[in-house]
């Protein structure tokens, strides 16, 4: 941890404030958790808040060990830092509550990066060495631009949230800010405006003033400032503002992280939307305008973060399949992430607020493409995103599981190369008290299968046995192009041969992609079978489906066919034969 205090906002002050500000959030991380009622009570605003800005810190760590190792003593500038803080919040940033601390993040480096290049008032430049870094009088912008930015971030804003706390810790700056203040005089008037707007958060929302707290969010938010005064005064403010309004009050050093804020759909509606879609998207400007149009009329919580070509997208619907199809009209979806919200956790309304309470059983899903997630996420599973060539850590598995907030998981890894990845984040799972059964998926279509004989209400070991014997009698195969030369056990395969697995292993090298694949599904079904799946990725060809269909038609008598479209799934074809 750097030294403080810090007497500017250089490059050293964002190291020090994002590192102070992460250790606050993770402190405060489950009484946050624990607040959280708006918009949805899903209890997670505090660990959204934690992983977004934990990938802040790790991108802004990453800039000072490349100059190190590049540069030696010489460390990055000030735009160097604020922008790679902006960029791993905008790639890392889990739920509303961090996409929301995403924008407020990139908002400030737009002006704080400004600073150096002299196109935002408050930039001092030294000679004999030292780095351009921006005193009171930027910090001061940062902040307002900051706030003003995450509001038009989001389609509906709504007051009591953590964007009133932030225009309110903008005001306070702007308020206290004369010819000579500094850093620390900013933040700390900033903070201290933080939290009155946060003690005021119940009287603007009822359902704050219902469950006697205040908004998660905003607490959050709180603590960010808390860190920045400790960044540039050495002192820890005391946080005098309570988190629970009804009698209870909790007090100390630990603040807590930004989060939700929500549109007036939320508030208005008797039952929100089932899923939360978040996904990173390149794309246009234009096209996000349209995509913003778009989502908006599909649910609610929409919140649309960043620029220069890459966004991150937050909404909550009904239909996650055409949330994410939107995505892919507009530009290049990745990292999609769907979450079925649990039966407890309900958009919060003008009704009262039940308890929240674990949904009995959910599943969660490893799945490789935007389609399937959609199709997984329909049928009520919290799904994970396996990219290709970066399959998820067991980490993300285990926050998949908490997001899910059942008691009862059943974990379908659908790829053999994850078994023991999965097999450790069900055994961490398990010692946060959540009864998880690992069901060894080995393709996404056994998955598939599985699900398909799911019933919630079953006893969970009969659920289990029942989904493993669907997936196991699921035969699996998949059509792909060979990316180099190799020997596979039908022989040497050439870079651009297509192949065609079966169980995992080469059966069918071939030049054609449909042949191929007719060729697999001929000898699978050899063996019977009276259920055909095909998921398409982007590469099939257009006729590929309606010949393989043709197919199974005309040779196979009582074998029915359903087509699936996966996305940018990394196989050109994923074909299941039950």
């Amino acid at each position: 941890m750097a030294q403080v205090p810090q007497t500017f906002f250089d490059a050293l002050a964002v190291r020090t404030w994002c590192g102070l500000a992460l250790e606050t959030l993770g402190r405060a991380r489950e009484e946050i958790d624990a607040i959280n009622v708006y918009p949805v009570a899903d209890g997670d605003t505090g660990t959204n808040l934690y992983l977004t800005l934990e990938s802040a810190v790790a991108a802004v760590e990453a800039v000072f060990a490349g100059h190190a190792a590049r540069s030696g003593p010489e460390g990055p500038t000030l735009a160097d830092a604020v922008r790679a803080m902006a960029h791993g919040a905008l790639i890392g940033a889990r739920g509303n509550s961090g996409t929301i601390l995403a924008q407020l993040l990139r908002g400030m480096s737009q002006v704080l990066a400004d600073q150096e290049t002299g196109l935002a008032g408050g930039e001092t430049a030294h000679g004999d060495g030292e780095t351009a870094h921006a005193d009171g009088q930027g910090l001061r912008l940062a902040l307002r631009h900051a706030a003003d930015s995450a509001r038009q971030a989001v389609a509906h804003p709504v007051e009591g949230t953590v964007l009133t706390v932030a225009s309110a810790a903008a005001d306070a700056a702007d308020a206290s800010c004369g010819a000579e203040g500094d850093c620390g005089t900013v933040a700390r008037a900033a903070y201290e405006g933080a939290r009155a707007a946060l003690a005021a958060t119940p009287g603007q929302l009822p359902v704050l003033e219902r469950a006697g707290v205040v908004d998660a969010g905003g607490r959050g938010l709180v603590a960010v400032l808390g860190a920045l005064v400790e960044t540039f005064t050495g002192e820890r403010p005391r946080d005098r503002a309570a988190t629970v309004t009804a009698g209870a009050s909790w007090e100390g050093g630990d603040a807590s992280p930004p989060g939700e804020c929500a549109d007036t759909a939320a508030v208005a509606g008797q039952d929100g939307p089932a899923f939360e879609v978040i996904y990173l998207l390149e794309a246009e400007d234009t096209a996000v305008a349209r995509l913003r149009e778009r989502l908006d009329a599909l649910g609610d919580s929409l919140v649309v973060v960043g620029g220069d070509g890459l966004w991150n997208v937050h909404v909550h619907v009904d239909d996650a399949g055409a949330a994410v199809e939107a995505g892919i009209e507009a530009g290049r979806p990745y990292r999609i992430r769907i979450t079925h919200f649990a039966a407890g956790d309900v958009h919060t309304t003008g009704a009262e607020r039940p308890p929240r309470e674990r949904a009995q059983r959910a599943v969660v899903a490893v799945v490789p493409g935007e389609g399937l997630a959609g199709l997984y996420a329909e049928a009520g599973a919290t799904t994970v995103l396996a990219r290709p060539g970066e399959p998820p850590a067991s980490g993300e598995l285990v926050q998949a599981v908490r997001r899910a907030h059942a008691r009862e998981v059943v974990l379908l890894p659908n790829d053999a190369e994850l078994r023991h990845t999965a097999a450790a984040a069900a055994e961490q799972a398990r010692t946060e008290g959540i009864r998880v059964a690992l069901i060894p998926t080995r393709s996404a279509v056994q998955g598939i299968a599985a699900l398909a004989v799911h019933e919630p209400e079953r006893r969970f070991d009969e659920d289990v046995v029942s989904m493993t014997s669907a997936a196991g009698a699921t035969r699996y195969a998949e059509v792909t192009v060979a990316e180099r030369q190799a020997w596979t056990m039908a022989g040497i395969c050439q870079a651009g041969d297509v192949l065609g697995l079966i169980d995992g292993d080469v059966a069918v090298i071939g030049s054609d992609v449909t042949a191929t694949a007719r060729t697999v599904l001929d000898r699978m079904l050899a063996a019977g079978g009276e259920m055909v799946t095909l998921v398409l990725g982007d590469e099939a060809p257009d006729t590929i489906a309606e010949h393989l269909e043709g197919r199974v038609r005309e040779g196979y008598l009582a074998v029915d066919t359903v087509v699936y479209r996966g996305g940018r799934q990394g196989a050109v074809l994923l074909i299941g034969v039950e």
